[in-house]
């Protein structure tokens, strides 16, 4: 799959393609099954804020430094973030994870510390988020191979993945 193509992304069976701002309004679209979301930057747009949007999870700091921004950015990528959602063994889903994930951008106290980045771009409300329901997949795997792949196409991994420091 060729992550700088919303028709790739399409034909790999993701759905939604809404963007933040309409999630943070209406959230009820996305389902309610396990699954993995990806997180795109549709203008490929840098911007980043010394102090994001995210909120403050057990005392710690959300934000890293525009250094730090800087180095994670991958230049010219549609996808900015790889998320999963439950697993064979835990009724988490798409729906939940996702409102906790925009819980947290709003400056939320919740545990969503993953794509944490994505509160530091000057346009995360643009961002668009989709998603692919796994109902007989594990979806740690699915997000795996999705980071490795993607990883192969940019020798990175997307903005938001990198490992915390």
């Amino acid at each position: 799959m060729d992550f700088n193509s919303i028709e790739q992304i399409k034909a790999a069976g993701f759905t939604g393609f809404r963007t933040m701002r309409e999630l943070f309004a209406d959230s009820s679209c996305i389902p309610k099954i396990r699954g993995v979301y990806m997180v795109l930057n549709p203008t490929r747009k840098k911007g980043f804020l010394s102090v994001g949007t995210g909120g403050y999870y057990k005392g710690k700091d959300p934000n890293v430094s525009l250094a730090e921004l800087e180095r994670n950015w991958v230049e010219d990528a549609l996808v900015v973030y790889i998320g999963k959602a439950g697993s064979l063994t835990s009724m988490r889903t798409l729906a939940q994870r996702l409102r906790e994930y925009f819980r947290f951008g709003q400056g939320k106290k919740v545990g969503h510390w993953g794509g944490r980045l994505i509160w530091q771009l000057r346009n995360s409300a643009d961002l668009v988020v989709c998603w692919k329901t796994l109902p007989d997949e594990e979806p740690q795997d699915v997000e795996t191979r999705l980071i490795e792949a993607f990883h192969r196409q940019f020798s990175k991994r997307p903005f938001a993945n990198n490992p915390d420091r």
